[in-house]
Protein backbone atom coordinates (compact mmCIF):
# COMPACT_ATOMS: atom_id res chain seq x y z
CA UNK A 1 0.00 0.00 0.00
CA UNK A 2 1.34 3.43 -0.97
CA UNK A 3 1.74 6.14 1.64
CA UNK A 4 0.01 9.48 1.07
CA UNK A 5 3.32 11.09 0.08
CA UNK A 6 4.06 8.28 -2.40
CA UNK A 7 0.78 9.01 -4.22
CA UNK A 8 1.95 12.55 -5.10
CA UNK A 9 3.48 12.59 -8.59
CA UNK A 10 4.63 15.29 -10.99
CA UNK A 11 2.31 15.58 -13.99
CA UNK A 12 4.80 14.21 -16.55
CA UNK A 13 5.67 11.08 -14.51
CA UNK A 14 2.01 10.48 -13.74
CA UNK A 15 1.13 10.73 -17.45
CA UNK A 16 3.47 7.80 -18.17
CA UNK A 17 1.99 5.74 -15.33
CA UNK A 18 -1.56 6.36 -16.51
CA UNK A 19 -0.70 5.57 -20.13
CA UNK A 20 0.35 2.09 -18.99
CA UNK A 21 -2.78 1.71 -16.87
CA UNK A 22 -5.06 2.64 -19.77
CA UNK A 23 -3.19 0.19 -21.98
CA UNK A 24 -4.04 -2.48 -19.39
CA UNK A 25 -7.74 -1.54 -19.71
CA UNK A 26 -8.03 0.52 -16.54
CA UNK A 27 -10.40 3.52 -16.51
CA UNK A 28 -8.85 6.77 -15.26
CA UNK A 29 -11.00 9.33 -13.44
CA UNK A 30 -9.73 12.86 -12.75
CA UNK A 31 -11.04 15.62 -10.56
CA UNK A 32 -9.46 18.78 -9.24
CA UNK A 33 -9.75 21.54 -6.69
CA UNK A 34 -8.08 23.52 -3.95
CA UNK A 35 -9.00 21.15 -1.10
CA UNK A 36 -7.89 23.84 1.35
CA UNK A 37 -9.77 22.43 4.35
CA UNK A 38 -10.87 18.88 3.66
CA UNK A 39 -14.49 18.31 4.71
CA UNK A 40 -17.14 15.61 4.29
CA UNK A 41 -18.37 17.17 1.04
CA UNK A 42 -14.92 16.64 -0.47
CA UNK A 43 -14.69 13.09 0.84
CA UNK A 44 -18.08 12.09 -0.57
CA UNK A 45 -17.31 13.67 -3.95
CA UNK A 46 -13.97 11.86 -4.13
CA UNK A 47 -15.53 8.53 -3.15
CA UNK A 48 -18.26 8.97 -5.79
CA UNK A 49 -15.64 9.92 -8.39
CA UNK A 50 -13.58 6.83 -7.59
CA UNK A 51 -16.66 4.65 -8.16
CA UNK A 52 -16.68 5.81 -11.80
CA UNK A 53 -13.40 4.09 -12.67
CA UNK A 54 -10.37 2.10 -11.64
CA UNK A 55 -7.92 4.91 -10.83
CA UNK A 56 -8.76 8.26 -9.23
CA UNK A 57 -6.33 11.12 -9.82
CA UNK A 58 -6.82 14.40 -7.96
CA UNK A 59 -5.31 17.61 -9.29
CA UNK A 60 -4.54 20.12 -6.54
CA UNK A 61 -4.29 23.83 -7.33
CA UNK A 62 -0.85 25.14 -6.37
CA UNK A 63 -0.66 27.90 -3.76
CA UNK A 64 -0.10 30.48 -6.53
CA UNK A 65 -3.09 29.14 -8.46
CA UNK A 66 -5.34 29.36 -5.38
CA UNK A 67 -4.24 32.95 -4.79
CA UNK A 68 -5.29 33.85 -8.35
CA UNK A 69 -8.76 32.39 -7.78
CA UNK A 70 -11.41 34.48 -6.05
CA UNK A 71 -11.12 32.64 -2.72
CA UNK A 72 -10.03 35.53 -0.51
CA UNK A 73 -6.67 37.09 0.30
CA UNK A 74 -5.93 34.70 3.18
CA UNK A 75 -6.21 31.56 1.04
CA UNK A 76 -4.85 29.02 0.83
CA UNK A 77 -4.87 28.32 4.53
CA UNK A 78 -2.81 25.17 4.04
CA UNK A 79 0.19 24.86 1.72
CA UNK A 80 0.02 22.82 -1.49
CA UNK A 81 2.31 20.01 -0.30
CA UNK A 82 0.26 19.47 2.85
CA UNK A 83 -3.06 19.70 0.96
CA UNK A 84 -1.80 17.11 -1.53
CA UNK A 85 -0.69 14.76 1.22
CA UNK A 86 -4.00 15.01 3.10
CA UNK A 87 -5.97 14.23 -0.08
CA UNK A 88 -3.52 11.42 -0.87
CA UNK A 89 -4.21 9.88 2.54
CA UNK A 90 -7.75 9.01 1.45
CA UNK A 91 -8.13 5.37 0.43
CA UNK A 92 -10.25 6.29 -2.61
CA UNK A 93 -7.44 8.44 -4.10
CA UNK A 94 -4.78 6.69 -6.16
CA UNK A 95 -2.65 9.66 -7.24
CA UNK A 96 -2.35 13.38 -6.60
CA UNK A 97 -0.66 15.96 -8.78
CA UNK A 98 -0.23 19.69 -8.21
CA UNK A 99 -0.87 22.11 -11.07
CA UNK A 100 0.07 25.78 -11.27
CA UNK A 101 -2.28 26.94 -14.01
CA UNK A 102 -5.63 28.62 -13.31
CA UNK A 103 -7.52 25.64 -14.78
CA UNK A 104 -6.62 21.95 -15.03
CA UNK A 105 -6.64 22.01 -18.85
CA UNK A 106 -2.90 21.32 -19.25
CA UNK A 107 -3.13 18.51 -16.69
CA UNK A 108 -6.10 16.96 -18.47
CA UNK A 109 -4.29 17.13 -21.82
CA UNK A 110 -1.27 15.40 -20.26
CA UNK A 111 -3.12 12.75 -18.23
CA UNK A 112 -5.92 11.97 -20.72
CA UNK A 113 -8.56 10.79 -18.22
CA UNK A 114 -11.57 8.92 -19.53
CA UNK A 115 -13.76 10.72 -16.97
CA UNK A 116 -13.45 14.24 -15.54
CA UNK A 117 -15.56 14.87 -12.42
CA UNK A 118 -16.79 18.19 -11.08
CA UNK A 119 -19.16 18.99 -8.24
CA UNK A 120 -22.77 20.00 -8.83
CA UNK A 121 -22.04 23.72 -8.64
CA UNK A 122 -20.63 23.45 -12.18
CA UNK A 123 -22.19 22.93 -15.61
CA UNK A 124 -20.38 20.57 -17.98
CA UNK A 125 -21.11 22.81 -20.97
CA UNK A 126 -19.62 25.95 -19.41
CA UNK A 127 -16.51 24.78 -17.55
CA UNK A 128 -13.35 25.71 -19.48
CA UNK A 129 -11.86 22.21 -19.34
CA UNK A 130 -14.73 20.43 -21.15
CA UNK A 131 -13.22 20.85 -24.66
CA UNK A 132 -9.88 19.46 -23.40
CA UNK A 133 -11.61 16.45 -21.80
CA UNK A 134 -13.49 15.72 -25.01
CA UNK A 135 -10.37 16.19 -27.13
CA UNK A 136 -8.70 13.29 -25.30
CA UNK A 137 -11.80 11.10 -25.66
CA UNK A 138 -13.16 11.66 -22.16
CA UNK A 139 -16.50 12.63 -20.71
CA UNK A 140 -17.39 15.20 -18.04
CA UNK A 141 -19.55 14.01 -15.16
CA UNK A 142 -21.17 16.43 -12.73
CA UNK A 143 -21.83 14.86 -9.33
CA UNK A 144 -24.24 16.33 -6.79
CA UNK A 145 -22.81 18.44 -3.99
CA UNK A 146 -23.52 17.66 -0.37
CA UNK A 147 -25.52 20.70 0.80
CA UNK A 148 -24.05 22.83 3.54
CA UNK A 149 -20.37 21.97 3.07
CA UNK A 150 -18.01 24.62 1.75
CA UNK A 151 -14.48 25.61 2.71
CA UNK A 152 -15.34 29.27 2.08
CA UNK A 153 -18.29 28.99 4.48
CA UNK A 154 -16.09 27.28 7.08
CA UNK A 155 -13.55 30.13 6.84
CA UNK A 156 -16.34 32.70 7.20
CA UNK A 157 -17.68 30.90 10.30
CA UNK A 158 -14.20 30.80 11.85
CA UNK A 159 -13.81 34.56 11.34
CA UNK A 160 -16.98 35.20 13.33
Amino acid sequence: MKTAAEKIKPREALARTLENARRDGRRVVFTNGCFDLLHVGHVRLLEAARALGDILVVGINSDASVRRLDKGSERPLVGEAQRAEVVGALACVDYVTIFDEDTPIETILALKPQVHVKGGDYDAETIPETPAVRSVGGVVRILPLIPGFSTTRLVERLKK
